[in-house]
């Protein structure tokens, strides 16, 4: 988690998430395991929350980021890189550290999503998932649950399978719309909310599950999706 204060006030939608994507980028390009990175194909296997309070941007006010990942070489690499700083720059806006510390791992048997969980339709023609077009709830689960066991076994190098459900049970907060900029390109990516995804954590699942957690759930990791907090 870093905290810290904004040096001017701006508006909140000034950062946005190729903002702060790009921001780890440049922290991971002084160790030469993750130079490279941002130019592989893949699974990058790194999230991040949005920049909370979700507010305007206020001059000496504080403002919270968690960038989580199940890679712990990487989220050292991002933690040694800031925590000899005093500053560190947002597009142009300057911030100054006021703390850096690692967080302690939980076992989650309930997770809540901080953003957004996004998965594909139809990845050939870039079309999202949406509940209002596709009320289908069983398509949803199971395409999550593929991805979400592609991508540990893509990360362990092993032949994980999942039997039972991904969720035994679920409540579905929200779709929203968020809009992105990236250069001088503007699109909308459609992900879904939840307030409660409940599993039975035991012995032979819970490795899969830390992983998610610190992976994320569904499209886009790497660019702040499916940012999972624990569920009480």
């Amino acid at each position: 988690m870093i905290k810290f204060e904004p040096k001017e006030n701006f508006s909140y939608n000034d950062i946005n998430k190729y903002t702060i994507q790009g921001f780890i980028y440049s922290l991971l390009k002084e160790n030469s395991s993750f130079n490279e990175l941002h130019n592989t194909s893949g699974f990058k296997f790194f999230n991040f929350s949005n920049i909370f309070p979700v507010s305007d941007f206020e001059k000496n006010s504080l403002k919270k980021l968690i960038i989580s990942s199940p890679n712990d070489k990487l989220i050292k690499t991002i933690f040694n890189q800031l925590r000899n700083r005093n500053s560190f720059k947002l597009k142009d806006y300057s911030m100054e550290i006021l703390k850096v510390n690692m967080l302690k791992k939980y076992n989650c048997s309930k997770f809540i999503t901080a953003t957004p969980i996004v998965l594909f339709k139809d990845n050939q023609n870039n079309k999202y998932f949406s509940f209002k077009q596709n009320n289908d709830f069983d398509f949803f689960f199971n395409r999550l649950k593929d991805n979400a066991v592609k991508k540990y076994n893509a990360y362990f190098d092993t032949d994980f399978e999942l039997e039972d459900n991904l969720f035994d049970g679920f409540e579905l907060n929200r779709e929203v719309s968020i809009r992105l900029q990236k250069n001088n390109n503007r699109f909308i990516v459609i992900g879904s909310l939840w307030k409660n995804l409940e599993f039975n954590l035991n012995k032979s699942n819970k490795k899969f599950y830390n992983f998610l957690f610190d992976n994320g759930l569904g499209e886009k990791n790497s660019l702040g999706f499916g940012f999972l907090n624990c569920g009480k």
